[in-house]
């Protein structure tokens, strides 16, 4: 394991700075270090992190230090700290996932101009600006929803104080910036081309007391919020929270969130793509989705198959059903096939 790790930490500290972003995000950079409070990234100055430096030795980049602490490593190590991992492998594998994340970070430069409100770099900016969900708010507020296991989830992330632009419906004193469950927005290749934030209270156990807690950005037409590698059968739906409860009972099989009814009508399906099981809202917003869906794929030659929720939707499904009944439920729809191939054995 040595020789995989020993390769992992020297990429790793090519692109020391991008790691200190993602996982300190509450820190800053400081000359050469990039300066922290903890290995969780919390806000302080305890935990310098080298930037830049030789391959290997005292001074090499990547090496970090906590002044409060005594604790000292390479970036392998901190990351293991930051997500709570107890074995290396589960280290090595986050790093694997890190450095073929989203092409979003090579974006990111913190010195550019500031980019238009709203734009495909805006959304960049703010993804690459977040941290992942582990021990965050943003994992709270999942877990309030009965949506677990999402650490490992690329496509997450959470923001601290993410900015707010109140409406008219919202009031007077409404604040600027809460913390923010960050959903990247890709395109078929991986490239980052917008985000979703959903606001959060305080306490991450709701939403943010705003009028529009949920808004997207950057260019989102045909595009989607995806977990897992496609292939030739996926599931896609509107929400994030409809799409991560089917994600709990079906982990081996990729899905897409299209955010709107609009936009989940016009996903970009994968060349790949044989079969889409359509997670389908009941309202007449979803229904008319369910019906575009229907011609363009029939026209593509996929087979599509709708979902339908036992309650209001599949996260109230996962809530007050349960996680076993979630998929006893899923397996009397999906092909026998796929039943057999995605869903994991009862118990």
């Amino acid at each position: 394991m040595a020789g995989p790790a020993s390769d992992l930490s020297r990429a790793l500290a090519r692109n020391a700075e991008a790691v200190c972003r993602h996982y300190l995000g509450a820190g800053r950079r400081e000359g050469r270090y990039w300066i922290a409070g903890d290995a969780l990234g919390s806000p302080g100055r305890s935990l310098y992190v080298r930037l830049k430096g030789d391959d290997h030795g005292k001074g090499a980049a990547g090496k970090w230090t906590d002044a409060a602490t005594g604790e000292h490593g390479d970036l392998l190590d901190l990351i293991g700290l930051n997500c709570g991992h107890r074995a290396l492998a589960e280290t090595i594998e986050e790093a694997r996932t890190f450095l073929s994340l989203p092409r979003a970070l090579p974006d990111f430069d913190p010195d550019d101009p500031r980019p238009p409100a709203g734009s495909r770099k805006a959304a960049r900016r703010l993804f690459a600006a977040s941290k992942p969900v582990a021990h965050t708010l943003a994992e709270t507020y999942l877990r309030h929803r009965a949506i677990t296991g999402m650490r490992s989830e690329r496509s997450l992330r959470f923001h601290p104080r993410c900015w707010y632009r109140p409406n008219e419906d919202d009031a007077p004193d409404t604040s600027h910036a809460f913390p923010a469950l960050i959903a990247a927005v890709t395109d078929l290749d991986g490239t980052t081309t917008g985000v979703h934030r959903t606001w959060l209270d305080a306490k991450g156990t709701d939403k943010a007391p705003v009028a529009t807690p949920r808004r997207a950005m950057g260019d989102l037409l045909g595009h989607g919020v995806r977990f897992g590698t496609s292939g030739p059968v996926m599931v896609a739906g509107e929400g994030i929270e409809t799409i991560l409860s089917l994600r709990g009972a079906v982990p081996a099989l990729a899905m897409i969130a299209g955010l709107s009814a609009p936009h989940l009508a016009a996903t970009a399906f994968a060349p790949e793509l044989q079969r889409l099981y359509v997670a389908r809202d009941d309202d007449p917003a979803g229904a008319h989705a369910v019906t575009k869906l229907t011609e363009r794929t029939h026209a593509a030659g996929i087979t599509m198959i709708v979902l339908e929720p036992q309650l209001d939707d599949f996260n109230a499904d996962l809530r007050l059903l349960g996680l076993e009944r979630l998929r006893a439920h899923l397996a009397g729809q999906f092909l026998p096939e796929d039943a057999a191939r995605f869903l994991p054995s009862p118990g």
